[in-house]
């Protein structure tokens, strides 16, 4: 991962904490309570539990992103 992925994905994640979500790209997975975040390349993983964020994966999108969620 670069420097630059590695700034990028930190201020993406730092704005979902945050709540500041407007401008992001979030999705619910089809069957499961997880949603995704596109960053580029990289994909976050994440589920809301009463009300807290919990990022799950940062991964790089391939085939095997969403297999065993």
């Amino acid at each position: 991962m670069s420097a630059l992925d590695r700034v990028r994905l930190l201020e993406i994640v730092g704005k979902l904490l945050k709540n500041d979500v407007a401008t992001l790209n979030i999705i619910k997975i089809k069957n499961t309570d997880f949603l995704r975040l596109r960053c580029g390349r990289f994909r976050i993983i994440f589920h809301q539990e009463n009300k807290q964020i919990i990022v799950d994966s940062i991964k790089l999108r391939n085939e095997n992103t969403y297999k065993d969620l």
